[in-house]
C-alpha cells in the first residue's frame, strides 16, 4: 500500500507542474524527480508549490528579484522573507540558484507599466510609439493595469504580442 502511495505522489508530481507539496517526504521525491524551481525566475505559484510558503512571502520573494535583487543563497531568501535558515535547509534540495547578469535575454529589464512614460514604454521590443500612447492613454483613462491579461483584454491584444510583452512588464 505504501509503495502504491508514493507511485500516485510520483506521478501526480510529474504531471502537475503547479502541484503544492504537502510533506518533507514528497520535497524528497520531487528532487529524486530533478524537479527545481529557479529562485531568481520563480513566480509566486511556484513559491507556493513548497509547503510552509505564505501568499505574502512568495509575493515578497517575486517582486524582490522583478526589482533586481539576485538571491544567490538559501541565507537570502531566509533573511527576505524573515525566517530562520534551518526552516527552509529542507526545501534546498528542490531550489536552484543561478545568476542572470541583468543584459542577459534571461532577465530582460521590466518595467512597470502603470508608471512608465510613453518614451520608457516605446522602448520596449516589438512596440512602437503608437502603441505605447495606447498602453499609457488607457492606463490614465480607466486606470492601473492589474497584469498582463487585463492589459491584454483592455488592448485587444493578439497573443504574440502579449507572450512578447509579459518578459518586459510588470505591474
Amino acid at each position: 500500500m505504501f509503495k502504491l502511495s508514493q507511485i500516485g505522489i510520483r506521478n501526480k508530481i510529474v504531471n502537475d507542474p503547479y502541484y503544492r507539496f504537502q510533506s518533507l517526504s514528497e520535497i524528497a521525491i520531487a528532487a529524486e524527480l530533478g524537479i527545481k524551481i529557479d529562485v531568481n525566475q520563480a513566480t509566486v505559484d511556484d513559491w507556493l508549490r513548497l509547503p510552509g510558503f505564505s501568499i505574502h512571502q512568495a509575493r515578497s520573494l517575486v517582486e524582490l528579484v522583478q526589482m533586481g535583487v539576485q538571491l544567490v543563497c538559501l541565507e537570502d531568501i531566509a533573511a527576505a522573507i524573515s525566517v530562520p535558515t534551518e526552516r527552509l535547509r529542507v526545501l534546498e534540495p528542490v531550489l536552484a540558484f543561478a545568476y542572470y547578469h541583468r543584459l542577459s535575454p534571461l532577465s530582460p529589464a521590466r518595467i512597470n507599466l502603470n508608471t512608465a512614460s510613453v518614451d520608457e514604454i516605446a522602448a520596449i521590443a516589438g512596440v512602437d510609439f503608437n502603441l505605447a500612447q495606447k498602453f499609457f492613454q488607457n492606463c490614465q483613462e480607466y486606470g492601473r493595469y492589474r497584469n498582463i491579461v487585463d492589459l491584454q483584454r483592455r488592448l485587444n491584444l493578439d497573443s504574440d504580442l502579449t507572450s512578447q510583452l509579459m518578459h518586459y512588464l510588470r505591474f
